[in-house]
């Protein structure tokens, strides 16, 4: 199957983002005329992360792209753009500036070869999915489209699906995601993701026996969480901060899914 892109919104603002001139892309003009919506204290800004890998065995399912990873996506389509690209193809190329790299991918790697997922899918490890090559995994975000409140980035707060506009992203965006990706395995990261990922299970978009929930946030700055889920941290060793119960029961839980996937494949 060809990969799929939303060319509608990546043609649409092509030109503001052609014709922006400075650093920040998402202030002054260029925010207003990459602007998508307002209503009150909430704003949803275009950025490029309208491409669909749509030979992806997983989907990593942020809650929306943050400041920062939109700038760096819209610099990428600008200079993709100023290169002759077309406007598919500069969102194509933007989709995975600042996707995971580094220590966050080795975690999540880690996790999913914990938990056999690379057994499910056929690769050597969790790490063969990141490879150069084919497009196994697809990054996208509940919230497709960078949403701001009170001009700083949202953080679940207020609720999504309680919000008729961000209710709204799920709904189509999402939901566009789910359909294109039938056979995958969806990991929210962290538990905001999971209301908009159950949503779109309970409208029959994802099969909920493929949805990966629990796995800690493979940041560093959750490392001791992501060292006792891989066994790396005794239990007497952990800090008053982090509760072992949750994640030894994820752990199990999560082992017994990814079998029965195997055994019904």
């Amino acid at each position: 199957m060809d990969n799929l892109v939303r060319t509608d919104f990546a043609t649409h603002f092509a030109a503001a983002v052609a014709a922006h001139r400075g650093s920040a892309f998402l202030e002054g003009d260029t925010l207003n005329a990459l602007t998508m919506h307002t209503d009150g204290r909430i704003s949803v800004t275009w950025a490029p992360f309208d491409h669909i890998f749509t030979d992806a065995r997983l989907v990593v399912v942020g809650i929306t792209p943050g400041r920062q990873q939109a700038e760096n996506a819209l610099a990428a389509f600008k200079q993709a753009i100023a290169a002759g690209a077309s406007p598919a193809e500069a969102s194509r190329r933007a989709k995975y500036v600042g996707a995971f790299s580094g220590p966050i991918r080795n975690n999540l790697a880690a996790m999913l070869d914990r938990i056999g997922v690379q057994s499910l899918l056929g690769v050597r490890s969790g790490a063969d999915l990141f490879s150069p090559g084919p497009e196994l995994v697809h990054f996208t975000s509940a919230l497709r489209h960078p949403v701001l409140v009170n001009g700083k980035d949202y953080n679940g707060t207020p609720d999504m699906l309680g919000t008729p506009a961000l209710r709204q992203q799920i709904e189509t965006h999402l939901a566009e995601e789910a359909r294109a990706l039938p056979s995958a395995l969806w990991l929210p990261l962290g538990p905001k993701p999971v209301p908009a990922v159950r949503h779109l299970a309970t409208r029959g978009l994802i099969d909920p026996e493929r949805i990966l929930e629990g796995l800690p946030h493979p940041s560093g700055a959750n490392g001791e969480r992501v060292a006792y889920f891989l066994g790396r941290k005794e239990r007497a060793e952990l800090s008053t901060k982090t509760r072992p119960e949750p994640l030894d029961e994820a752990r199990e839980r999560l082992t017994a899914q990814i079998t029965r996937l195997r055994l019904a494949a």
